[in-house]
């Protein structure tokens, strides 16, 4: 499994998503730009010391990473408004689950490309979830729906 950060831009999102990744030794990429800088304090606090624990990429935009290492990989396009319902994907153990920027959400002509796209239902009054929770939640979907959680 891997989660990648498409132009992430709040350090104590990333930072808390590369400890969830170091819990569950998955594969973190960040799509560059970002919207700090990999030394950012805030950044560093998030993560605590568990950095060195996190098999982390960085990205100089979305087609370096495509060529490098996407094309291996079904990409799940993360959306608060459109796709299957994060409970009812089929999901595979190779998966890339897919995060845009906070503050906009993956841009169109990414969500447009890839035709595979997951949300977390809401009912309540907010647009969105934090990014490091709605990462979270996918995730340990994902790792429950592939089996990877039966005995941990």
């Amino acid at each position: 499994m891997h989660v990648v950060l498409f132009e992430p831009e709040i350090p104590p999102n990333t930072g808390n998503i590369a400890r969830l990744c170091a819990a569950t030794a998955t594969d973190l990429h960040l799509i560059e730009p970002l919207g700090f800088s990999l030394d950012d304090k805030y950044l560093k606090r998030a993560g605590l010391d568990y950095w060195p624990h996190v098999s982390v990429s960085v990205w100089p935009d979305w087609d370096a990473y495509i060529e490098a290492a996407g094309h291996q990989h079904r990409h799940l396009m993360a959306s608060a408004k459109r796709g299957i319902a994060v409970h009812e994907v089929e999901y595979d153990v190779n998966d890339a689950l897919v995060f845009g920027p906070e503050t906009r959400g993956l841009p169109d002509n990414l969500m447009d490309k890839y035709t595979n796209h997951v949300r977390i239902p809401m009912w309540g009054e907010v647009r969105s979830l934090n990014l490091s929770t709605a990462v979270g939640i996918v995730l340990y979907q994902a790792y429950a729906a592939t089996g990877v959680l039966n005995g941990k």
